[in-house]
């Protein structure tokens, strides 16, 4: 058996088993092998039936003799309650509001069973067990440490418990990959030693040292490869831009406002990269409203005057016509030719007819004004990775929001001769993410905020506070103010989780998720109520996902122009957009976001010069207690925000396969930035020495088959 084996060609699987593993993304012995526990139970070490004594945890293999379901007479309580027995006698046991156990082990049924023995009168009581039926022949695992792994429908924790043990039985010697020397260095287990121990330890401190080592690995990947790029990039020559202190100086002087010291540190250091003979590439994190888009417009100012083009991109419609407007505002004075190119439209300033204005072309008018040069700045979303757009003398590709692209797009976005390279984020991510995830890339942080701009006040509202609430709004918007209400779904299917509520087992976690999220507000049905029973006298409008990108623009454009009070959306409006006269965010289902996301719904408002407020409404009174909401109300900037989130969430919460591309095991080494450190070290020492890994054939052969660039949302 060889780890790139399929899974399917080794395993019994049924239809829906292989749809479930391919939802998880296993699709090799590889990728089962390394689908890790979540946590461990401690069952008690194995005994037979006549060593249990009060009190202890045990586990036991027996032999079910028989069980029923019926009512308890005093409380009235639902249960399955029987007999069960080994070779050295019998035991009692119970589930409580379980009754549906008598359905599942029927007499005869081998069982392993694992709790807390309790005494009833003269008889010993395990009551609601852990259990697992049993196959012939099957092995036994003896430790005390139970692993549970990640479910999915139609796969238990108990059927991964049993193909893996199996696998690992019938696998050859499992491959270092980690050169010994760094192996010794951090003290770290062999992969073989650590992938047997991690799904059958013996002690939790075994089991921790295994997920460690699999932590520092992951990581340590993900930096080799990010190293890799870098030190590929510095090898490439790069259009060289000389900076023009005048004239930067004069944007400086047009602007109605005074740079941050971190805007004029951020400014200075892109210009020194644009005089490198490689290629820029740097990451500009700034918090939501910190002014990237002005440190953006300075050094593309400066990348036209000295003759070059510069590319734009931007994650939506919405927001690339904001920032082409932007751009207009600030670039007008020096008489600089913009593009928009979108995939509903193309647009150019000045236009021939009001030079003070732009105006529709064709797209094919628009290329070809790219092509000759004319167009010196173009701003468009993924439109501009299109084949069919060519630049005379791309120096310059600025992209916005780049966790919305990947890192495949964002190689997409500068064919040719590479062009400096600026990435933009007001998603503020811990520190340990920005060294791991954007190794290949220097990091500029705008941690100043603009003067004179007041923290918006958050508060986590409970049910029973949202009249009183509701009437604040009311208030609110009477004085002149807007109002955004964000929800996290399109629209309810009527059915959404009716099978689920009806079934007589209890939920999975993501089951469970699946039967809350029914009953949390769509935009639909929330509009339908705001504006027909909350705020008839109100003028509501409505954006969401599903709209065309002008019908999207032109609520948009309604809401910017004040001929809307409140605009219900979904996570549109989560990302850069601006209506600086908007002073409320109402975040419902508030306990459904993550920190981030909801730090950037809260920098939504708070952009002009009203006291504004972001009210997250909850949908029973102990999500009003939440932690991560609390933090939200105490702490004001999104990088502290951002650190919390990491290091308060649970393993299971922090789902970092889907957003970043990275296991729970190696999110959870994000934690420990000393871990994170130690990866980028070794890898940028081994990258340095040995760029094609000629010494270390197994390292080159794993970063080349698996996939570690990232996969942003």
């Amino acid at each position: 058996m060889q780890l790139d084996d399929r899974a399917e060609t080794l395993l019994r699987l049924t239809p829906r088993q292989h749809s479930a593993l391919s939802k998880l993304g296993i699709v090799t012995v590889r990728d089962l092998l390394f689908h890790f526990p979540a946590r461990y139970e401690e069952i008690g070490g194995l005994k037979q039936i006549s060593e249990l004594r009060e009190g202890e945890k045990a586990t036991v293999i027996a032999e079910v003799v028989g069980l029923k379901a019926e009512k308890t007479w005093k409380k009235k309580l639902r249960i399955a309650e029987g007999v069960v027995r080994d070779e050295t006698g019998l035991l009692n046991v119970v589930w409580f509001n379980q009754p549906y156990m008598a359905n599942i082990l029927k007499p005869k049924t081998r069982v392993r069973l694992s709790g807390r023995v309790s005494r009833k009168k003269t008889l010993l009581v395990m009551a609601n067990p852990l259990f697992e039926p049993l196959l012939a022949g099957e092995p036994v695992a003896i430790n005390e440490l139970l692993p549970i792994y990640p479910e999915t429908y139609g796969l238990t924790s108990r059927w991964f418990r049993y193909q893996i043990q199996r696998l690992l039985q019938t696998a050859g010697p499992i491959r270092e990959i980690i050169p010994a020397e760094i192996l010794e260095k951090y003290h770290l287990p062999s992969r073989e030693r650590a992938l047997r121990a991690i799904h059958s330890p013996k002690t939790r401190g075994e089991a921790e040292a295994s997920r460690k080592r699999f932590a520092f690995e992951e990581i340590f990947l993900i930096q080799l490869n990010r190293q890799r790029e870098r030190k590929k990039l510095e090898e490439e020559h790069g259009r060289s831009v000389e900076t023009n202190a005048e004239l930067i100086k004069r944007f400086v002087s047009s602007l109605p406002f005074a740079l941050t010291d971190a805007q004029r540190k951020a400014v200075w250091q892109i210009l020194q990269d644009f005089k490198k003979p490689h290629p820029m590439a740097r990451l500009l994190e700034g918090d939501v409203g910190s002014g990237k888009t002005v440190v953006a417009a300075a050094t593309a100012l400066n990348a036209v005057s000295a003759s070059y083009q510069v590319a734009y991109m931007a994650p939506t419609e919405i927001l690339a016509r904001q920032h082409f407007e932007e751009f207009i505002k600030r670039l007008s004075p020096f008489k600089i030719r913009i593009g928009l190119l979108t995939g509903s439209e193309a647009r150019k300033f000045p236009s021939k007819v009001n030079p003070k204005s732009h105006t529709h072309i064709s797209k094919n008018q628009l290329l070809k004004w790219c092509l000759n040069g004319d167009i010196q700045i173009l701003i468009g979303t993924h439109a501009l990775i299109e084949e069919k757009v060519k630049f005379k003398k791309l120096a310059f590709a600025i992209v916005d929001e780049q966790h919305r692209f990947g890192v495949r797009q964002r190689a997409g976005a500068t064919k040719g001769t590479r062009p400096h390279f600026l990435s933009m984020s007001a998603t503020p991510i811990p520190r340990t993410l920005a060294l791991t995830m954007y190794g290949d890339l220097d990091l500029t942080v705008l941690d100043e905020m603009p003067p004179g701009r007041e923290p918006v006040e958050t508060r986590v509202i409970p049910p029973r506070e949202r009249e009183k609430t509701y009437q604040f709004i009311r208030e609110e918007v009477k004085r002149g103010g807007q109002a955004f209400v964000i929800c996290p779904k399109i629209e309810e299917k009527k059915k959404d989780g009716a099978d689920l509520a009806a079934s007589p087992y209890p939920l999975s976690p993501a089951s469970q998720a699946k039967l809350e999220w029914s009953e949390v507000k769509s935009v639909k049905a929330e509009y339908k109520k705001l504006s027909e029973e909350i705020f008839p006298d109100l003028r509501v409008g409505m954006v969401h996902g599903k709209l065309k990108p002008k019908e999207k623009e032109m609520v948009m454009k309604k809401f910017k122009n004040h001929e809307l009070d409140i605009l219900v959306s979904t996570s549109v409006v989560e990302v850069g957009v601006d209506v600086p006269n908007a002073s409320i965010m109402v975040i419902e289902g508030g306990e459904r976001f993550g920190l981030a996301q909801l730090h950037q719904f809260r920098g939504r408002v708070g952009r002009g010069s009203r006291k504004s407020y972001c009210f997250v409404f909850t949908t029973n009174q102990d999500h009003a207690n939440n932690r991560r909401l609390k933090a939200l109300q105490e702490v004001k900037t999104g990088f502290e925000l951002a650190e919390y989130d990491l290091q308060f969430r649970g393993p299971g919460e922090l789902s970092g396969r889907k957003q970043w591309g990275i296991s729970d095991v190696g999110m959870e080494a994000l934690k420990n930035i000393k871990m994170v450190e130690a990866a980028r070290a070794e890898a940028q020492s081994l990258i340095a020495d040995d760029f094609e890994l000629k010494k270390y054939p197994l390292l080159k052969e794993r970063i080349e088959k698996s996939d570690t660039a990232v996969h942003f949302e």
